[in-house]
C-alpha cells in the first residue's frame, strides 16, 4: 500500500542569494591577468600628445625687444646740436652734410663710419668728431691752405695745398708762387723747395728734366739739383739782385 507520496526537496535559495531587491551588489573586480585579453597594438594605441618647442616663441620675442629698444634708441637720443669749428673755407651746412648730420639720425648709432664722408672733400685735411651724451656732436676741423698755383699741360690753373692736393674754387691765390714746366712730374720736390725759399719772395718756380729755375721779386736762381739749390740757399740773401747758378760743387753769379 503506497502512502502519499513526498514531495521532492527544493533548495530555496537565501535571500543573499537573490538578485532582488535587497540583494547586495556585486562589484566585479579586476580581470584575472589571464582574462585582461590580447594587448593593444601599437597600430592601436593613442599617440602621445608632442610637446611643442617653446625656443622659436622666444627668440622671437627677444628680436622683437631688440628692435623696438634701437628704434626707441633712434627716435628718443637724436643728434639735436652739432657745433662746428675750423672751418674757413667750407661752410657749416657743408660740414654737417660731409658728415652725414644733414638729416635725423640717432646719436647712439653715429660714428666714425658716418663721419668718414669728410675726408670725402679735399680742403679737408683732418678732423675730429665728439660725441657728447646725450644728443651733441662737435666737430673740430683742419683744413688744406692753398700753397701754390699750379698751371698744368693743358693751361688750366688750379691752387694746390702743400701736400700736392687739388683745392677746387679756391679764391685769393693770385699772389702765390706759380708753378709750372715739362718733363717728369716735379711738382711734390717744387713744394718742398718753396717751404725752404720761405722767407724770399717766390713768384714762378719753372722745371725742366735738367733743372728747376726759381723767378724771385729781383734776381732769379737756377740749378740742376735741389739738394745742392737747398744747401747754398743762403747765397740770395748775398746776391738779391742777381742771377744765380747753383751746382753741387758751388755757386755762379752772373754779373
Amino acid at each position: 500500500m503506497s502512502g502519499p507520496q513526498r514531495p521532492l526537496n527544493r533548495r530555496v535559495p537565501a535571500a543573499h542569494d537573490t538578485d532582488g531587491p535587497g540583494a547586495p551588489l556585486h562589484v566585479p573586480g579586476p580581470a584575472p591577468a589571464g582574462d585582461a585579453g590580447p594587448d593593444p597594438s601599437p597600430s592601436d594605441a593613442e599617440p602621445a600628445p608632442r610637446r611643442r618647442s617653446r625656443r622659436p616663441l622666444w627668440a622671437a620675442l627677444a628680436a622683437a625687444l631688440v628692435l623696438g629698444a634701437g628704434v626707441g634708441a633712434w627716435f628718443a637720443l637724436p643728434v639735436r646740436t652739432v657745433t662746428v669749428s675750423g672751418n674757413a673755407r667750407l661752410s657749416e651746412a657743408r660740414v654737417r652734410a660731409l658728415a652725414g648730420l644733414d638729416g635725423s639720425f640717432g646719436w647712439l648709432y653715429y660714428g666714425a663710419w658716418r663721419a668718414r664722408g669728410l675726408l670725402d672733400s679735399p680742403w679737408v685735411q683732418s678732423a675730429v668728431v665728439t660725441r657728447t651724451f646725450p644728443d651733441r656732436v662737435s666737430i673740430a676741423l683742419t683744413e688744406r691752405v692753398p700753397r701754390a698755383r699750379w698751371q698744368r699741360r693743358t693751361g688750366e690753373v688750379v691752387a694746390v695745398a702743400r701736400d700736392g692736393t687739388v683745392l677746387p674754387a679756391a679764391t685769393g691765390t693770385g699772389g702765390l708762387p706759380l708753378i709750372s714746366g715739362w718733363g717728369p712730374d716735379r711738382v711734390p720736390e717744387v713744394l718742398a723747395l718753396l717751404d725752404t725759399l720761405g722767407r724770399y719772395t717766390v713768384q714762378t718756380v719753372t722745371y725742366t728734366p735738367s733743372g728747376v729755375r726759381v723767378k724771385l721779386k729781383t734776381g732769379s736762381v737756377w740749378s740742376g739739383d735741389l739738394n745742392a739749390l737747398v744747401k747754398y740757399a743762403g747765397s740770395i740773401s748775398m746776391y738779391p739782385d742777381r742771377d744765380i747758378y747753383i751746382y753741387p760743387w758751388g755757386v755762379s753769379v752772373q754779373e
